[in-house]
């Protein structure tokens, strides 16, 4: 049987395979609203068989959000429509998941189609903010440091969110620490260099990590899971590395953090990243060996034996895919029968399910 298509459970949730869809920014928002772009985007994919389907990254204040157009959920207004898509992800048989972010100093750009530059306050932009007032380049916005004072504001405004994403029925909360955007910045010595108790040691850069995790499990269901993200290593001397991201991983599960999503990069312009296929799962099977928590691989992952390798030697607990379910929302059917695995098929896409891949009708 094809370990790939085994249930999973994380507290009171049991998924239906170990396929995730990873977030993807989308950039066709406006003011943070879904539309119905969000809702064929997100519910093609659910359709396709894939067991959690995360947003985008979705910004918890309005100068959290990356550009612009992105997806928010800092106002009451937001949850009307995400309400209406985790309701269609759940009547195809899937889990609805939220990313929830803060974009930090990468905020107040343009979307990549239109270059990724910043976009000035007097174009529709606003300041950013960061550990420090040092930009990720030159070409990004000069942020202002935070202060103490607005630290608690942005752990405040995680909680809100996540008050606001179980009023719209999702089933998992997911914190973005990765990337480059605003956690990843405080959790780096090499974008964090504050001299209070929020930089300097290990302790004090993951302090708002840990902040923005309690915060939300104060207010999330014990029965339902909350994800974290990270970027596993800046790719760069002296910056966050693998050693740091099982340290962090040990603290984050005693506070509740039940999956890790090891993701890498995005935090140094400058990094050299030897990408290719797979080559970030060494990264999530050390912190679901060493740090004692469960892992989602991600990464360059295109084959399904790739995948279902990567979950029956233990390296991860699930896959998560983002460019490949670009470019097959279906993926996880064809998947199962290239694996010979039992894959139900929404019943109005029978017609379509070939002899031989053992295909049933379900919803």
């Amino acid at each position: 049987m094809a370990r790939l298509f085994e249930p999973l459970t994380l507290r009171g949730l049991t998924l239906t395979n170990r396929i995730l869809v990873s977030p993807m920014c989308q950039y066709s928002s406006m003011d943070g609203f879904a539309n119905d772009w969000h809702l064929v985007h997100l519910g093609a994919r659910a359709v396709g068989g894939a067991a959690l389907v995360f947003t985008e990254a979705t910004a918890v204040a309005p100068e959290g959000r990356i550009s612009p157009a992105d997806l928010g959920i800092y106002h009451d207004a937001h949850v009307d429509m995400l309400r209406r898509i985790v309701r269609f992800v759940h009547d195809q048989g899937s889990a609805a998941g939220i990313q929830l972010a803060h974009a930090g100093r990468k905020a107040s750009t343009d979307p990549p189609w239109r270059g990724g530059l910043k976009v000035d306050p007097d174009a529709g932009g606003w300041e950013a903010v960061g550990p420090t007032d040092a930009p990720f380049d030159a070409k990004y916005p000069v942020p202002r440091a935070l202060t103490t004072g607005e630290i608690a504001d942005v752990v405040a405004a995680f909680r809100k969110a996540a008050v606001r994403a179980l009023d719209a029925g999702f089933d998992v909360a997911e914190i973005h620490a990765a990337h480059g955007y605003l956690i990843h910045e405080f959790l780096s010595p090499l974008s964090n260099t504050r001299t209070d108790h929020y930089g300097g040691s290990f302790d004090n850069r993951a302090r708002l990590l840990r902040e923005v995790v309690s915060a939300v499990r104060q207010v999330w269901p014990d029965r339902q899971p909350v994800f974290v993200r990270i970027s596993a290593t800046d790719w760069a001397p002296g910056g966050w590395d693998i050693d740091e991201s099982i340290a962090l991983a040990r603290q984050l599960a005693p506070l509740g953090v039940d999956l890790i999503d090891c993701s890498s990069g995005g935090n140094v312009a400058t990094a050299k990243i030897p990408v290719g296929p797979g080559y970030q799962v060494p990264f999530a099977a050390r912190v679901r060996n060493e740090g004692g928590v469960a892992t989602g691989a991600v990464g360059l992952l295109t084959a399904p034996a790739q995948a279902d390798a990567i979950i029956r030697e233990g390296q991860a607990d699930c896959v998560l895919l983002a460019r490949e379910m670009l470019r097959d929302p279906y993926w996880p059917l064809h998947a199962a029968k290239e694996l010979g695995a039992a894959m139900s098929w929404p019943k109005q896409y029978l017609r379509a399910a070939a002899p031989g891949t053992a295909a049933r009708a379900s919803r």
